[in-house]
């Protein structure tokens, strides 16, 4: 009787596990002229699932969106270029690329999953899902930065499609984003492309409403970040003492997450030997930004870095859109259908 071949799982972790990495990214950060957390405190294993419950919220309309977008086109982007490994940076449970594993399952093509994530955890249960779910599909998880890690991907097995889902791009700020886009470039040969998540300028209120949820959980979601610190870094935030905020900036486009003091305090953290912080009252600390994007920004910048868009796709509410890129000069005739580029319609 024969039996199944045990899942084809490795998880490479470049990732500091200790606290080094971590305490000097946030030294800079909170000890800084403007006070700031690094993304990595927002994505634990509870920060992972808190984001999860964030994407199903009736007012986070970007997960829908971009589902949506994916769920129509995901088998003519896969089946235009061969796709036979799928990378995706910001993994999480890989949710976001369900609809393009399921493509590439269904043209035959799918070889190898690459899930990149800060967390560990999280790239595990997804692995051992989808080999579950795809008998046969190798997985090479990596826990890293993507700011600093993608030299080290694995080599890839064949066609490779970069995801990069979910708006995270705009949650960079303009020089980490020249720079992660120049990186993308020059992991991609000439039939790889680049799936890149952008949300789209629209009504303030529809953005604002998306970060700052009726129930609540994005404001956990950005409170959980001085949990990460209390407990890796023996830091003694009081989070009763800080009020989550988001709020719309016109001149950069952007939403901008953080913590408020509600009074002044003086914060201890041992992992930064024993440094403390003063914070008065009303000052801040920011956790997250969130860039939008009219198309034409969006092709300025791919094109900056050494990309051609080939399509821009959007939701039919043009809430959000994602753009399907390749190396300059590297163009088919045709890949991913149906969508004008970002010279049509805004």
């Amino acid at each position: 009787m024969s039996t199944a071949a045990p899942p084809d799982i490795r998880v490479e972790v470049l990732l500091d596990s200790g606290q080094g990495s971590l305490a000097e990214a946030v030294r800079a950060g909170l000890l800084g002229e403007r006070r700031e957390l690094p993304p990595r405190c927002l994505y634990d294993e509870r920060g992972s699932e808190l984001f999860d419950r964030i994407t199903e919220l009736p007012e986070y309309y970007p997960a829908r969106a971009e589902r949506a977008i994916l769920n129509r086109h995901a088998p003519a982007i896969v089946t235009g270029m061969g796709a036979q490994e799928l990378l995706e940076l910001g993994s999480g449970v890989a949710s976001k690329t369900r609809a393009l594993l399921y493509a590439m399952a269904g043209a035959g093509t799918l070889r190898r999953y690459v899930p990149f994530d800060v967390d560990l955890s999280v790239i595990r249960r997804s692995a051992e899902e989808l080999t579950a779910l795809y008998p046969g599909l190798v997985v090479r998880g990596v826990v890293g930065d993507f700011g600093r890690h993608l030299g080290d991907l694995p080599p890839p097995a064949g066609p490779r499609l970069v995801a990069f889902l979910g708006g995270t791009v705009g949650n960079l700020d303009s020089r980490a984003r020249a720079e992660i886009l120049r990186a993308l470039r020059k992991l991609l040969r000439e039939d790889d492309r680049l799936l890149l998540g952008a949300d789209l300028v629209k009504d303030e209120r529809v953005i604002v409403a998306a970060y700052d949820d009726a129930q609540g959980v994005t404001a956990e979601f950005t409170r959980n970040a001085l949990c990460v610190l209390n407990r890796e870094l023996g830091a003694d935030f009081d989070l009763d003492a800080f009020e989550p905020f988001a709020r719309w900036n016109p001149d950069e486009s952007r939403v901008e997450l953080g913590l408020t003091a509600r009074s002044a305090q003086r914060v201890t953290i041992e992992g930064l030997d024993s440094t403390w912080v003063e914070l008065a009252a009303g000052e801040e600390i920011r956790t997250e930004v969130s860039s939008k994007f009219t198309p034409q920004r969006l092709e300025h910048e791919l094109n900056e870095a050494g990309f051609e868009l080939e399509r821009l796709l959007r939701d039919e509410q043009e809430l959000f859109s994602v753009a399907l890129a390749g190396p300059a000069g590297a163009r088919p005739e045709d890949n991913g259908g149906g969508e004008a580029s970002a010279g049509g319609p805004a």
